[in-house]
């Protein structure tokens, strides 16, 4: 089967790619030119972007899936929200089903919706699942809203790992009681696999979640154990993180902004979590997870 994959150099993208080349699938990779980010091994480049309808029809020609995994965190002069997440699925959609791909998986985020209330990550993550359920892809569409992803290439969990090793105390935002599952980046991965190689079982709207549902001050608890450096937590008011996001939000690259303190405190459970019950994935444990890329970093 021959998988067409948007964000293949990313975090996720680069384990999922090498989920299907695992299974035998042949695999062609929509990039921008890079040296930092090369493409992965026995992956057919496609140099383009989202805006770029010559290179989009260049990565589906031929293809019987498309996976879906670009998305951004941050704005960054072009590369909006409303560009990247709901302007570049449109386009590459489109594009698909002029192709005849059978299929379209996905990568949208927990907490994704259209509310007035949420921030602009989660609406337009949420207008772009609409953009993929609206085209009639004959084998069906796949959306998943993952919580957390932990793995190696995870940067903000990296730095709570250095936070443990080099301060005396954590700071922790506000009680620390915001609920989140994190879900091993592998098993992510695998159910994508699964979800473009098997049309006849997996059709719909997917939340991936780990075995273990914890809440922030818990999650930092467990990083401090599998880095080797636990350290006890220092509650910091909520109202004093929120003034400090405010001014960051003016500040390109800082640390944190309103919009991702609001999605940190509004929490990214998985209660309808389909990786085992649905893909038959038996998820890796949270700290057994960490322990994998923090113990020796």
């Amino acid at each position: 089967m021959l998988v067409a994959v948007t964000g293949a150099t990313g975090f996720v993208g680069r384990h999922v790619v090498r989920s299907l080349l695992d299974r035998s699938h042949q695999v062609k990779a929509l990039l921008r030119p890079s040296p930092a980010s090369p493409p992965p091994a026995g992956v057919e480049p496609v140099p383009g972007s989202l805006d770029d309808h010559s290179a989009l029809r260049s990565l589906v020609t031929g293809a019987d899936v498309v996976v879906h995994l670009v998305g951004i965190i941050e704005e960054r002069g072009a590369a909006t929200f409303q560009a990247v997440h709901v302007d570049g699925t449109r386009n590459l959609a489109a594009v698909a089903h002029q192709a005849g791909v059978r299929r379209f998986v996905y990568m949208s985020a927990a907490g994704a919706r259209e509310s007035a209330t949420a921030t602009e990550y989660h609406r337009t993550k949420a207008q772009a699942e609409a953009i993929v359920r609206a085209v009639a892809f004959p084998g069906g569409t796949v959306v998943f809203r993952p919580s957390l992803i932990s793995g190696p290439e995870n940067v903000p969990l990296r730095l709570l790992a250095r936070l443990h090793r080099w301060l005396p105390m954590v700071p922790v935002f506000g009680d620390g009681s915001f609920p989140t599952q994190p879900v091993w980046v592998g098993d992510v991965a695998l159910a994508f696999a699964l979800a473009a190689e098997r049309p006849g079982d997996f059709r719909g709207e997917f939340e991936l979640g780990g075995p273990d549902r914890v809440t922030y001050a818990d999650l930092l608890r467990a990083i401090g154990r599998a880095s080797g450096h636990p350290r006890p937590l220092v509650r910091v008011p909520l109202g004093l993180i929120r003034a400090a996001a405010r001014v960051f939000d003016y500040v390109p690259g800082a640390p944190l902004t309103s919009d991702q303190l609001q999605m940190l405190t509004e929490g990214s459970a998985a209660p309808a979590n389909a990786i085992e019950s649905v893909f038959g994935i038996r998820p890796v444990g949270l700290e057994e997870g960490l322990r994998r890329y923090l113990e020796r970093s």
